[in-house]
């Protein structure tokens, strides 16, 4: 299919607003981690028709990742770590960036590429250790939390790809989209990561007796939702984005982190926004003749 030839103006439009998104997703070192990842020769640990790769390399990501920490933020010890160790409040666009490179390294990177990833996230993990404001200790290398941390970044990059992607897995897919991801859990150091759709759902749920609200949380979200530093250009399009990371919220989530829950709202108006931010990163950040790629991947 050939697509009609955008007016100049347009197309300046898309490369500025494209160029944008790519700087803050990948940073100054973004054009050379393309190349590392994307361009350079070499075995991947996904071949190109694997779920992983649809789900990652898709602008839904910026749905599903905001999201995953609003999630992970229910863990106290999980919290307390971010909390403490995490510049996320000094450098968001940092830890944005470095998310960013270890998802398109580790889902399309050759694989020494995807190894020194992973080994540079369990060396940070090996060095983030204290104690939360309960008194008990946490660790990041800790499995227990990794597998927490993992099955919440897998639920809510795959709840927002199937409301906003471009093309929904199939129950198959799905399946086999948390069967990728599991390679990645194990890299990491977790045990036995699900590899289905009911797996992550029983996982998930074996953890809600050690789930709260905490101060740490609720502040983490209202910074995330309210308060991040951003340019005026970008507010209303990151607050769509926000308010549709809320509405996949599940409902028991909600109060926890002081989430408003207006389901009438976030099924029209909400859903409708998030569409349309979703689809403006996509526009922006696929090529002029193909709508193929996304800054979700950091491409």
């Amino acid at each position: 299919m050939v697509l009609p030839r955008l007016p100049v103006d347009a197309a300046e439009l898309r490369a500025r607003v494209g160029g944008e998104v790519f700087a803050r997703v990948s940073g100054p070192d973004g054009a050379r981690r393309r190349e590392q990842i994307f361009e350079a020769a070499g075995e991947r640990w996904f071949a190109e028709d694997r779920p992983i790769r649809r789900v990652h390399g898709d602008s839904a990501m910026f749905v599903g990742g905001l999201r995953a920490l609003l999630l992970q933020s229910l863990h106290p010890l999980a919290m307390a770590g971010v909390a403490a160790h995490s510049d996320f409040r000094a450098d968001p666009w940092g830890r944005l960036q470095r998310t960013s490179y270890f998802l398109a390294a580790t889902t399309f990177g050759p694989d020494d590429e995807a190894e020194r990833a992973v080994a540079r996230v369990r060396g940070v993990h090996r060095r983030v250790r204290g104690t939360a404001p309960d008194g008990r200790p946490y660790a990041a290398d800790d499995p227990h939390l990794l597998r927490w941390v993992h099955l919440a970044e897998i639920d809510s990059f795959l709840a927002a790809y199937q409301r906003y992607g471009s093309a929904p897995l199939t129950t198959a897919e799905q399946d086999g989209y948390v069967l990728d991801t599991g390679l990645v859990a194990e890299k990491l150091g977790i045990d036995d990561p699900p590899r289905t759709m009911a797996a992550l759902g029983e996982q998930l749920a074996a953890y809600r007796p050690e789930l709260a609200g905490t101060p740490q949380a609720r502040q983490a979200a209202r910074y995330l939702l309210v308060s991040a530093p951003l340019p005026l250009a970008a507010r209303a399009p990151y607050s769509a984005l926000a308010a549709a990371a809320v509405g996949l919220m599940p409902v028991w989530t909600r109060w926890p982190l002081r989430l408003p829950y207006l389901p009438v709202l976030e099924g029209t108006v909400g859903r409708l926004a998030g569409w349309g931010a979703v689809a403006g990163i996509r526009w922006a950040t696929s090529p002029a003749d193909s709508a193929g790629q996304s800054a979700g991947s950091a491409r």
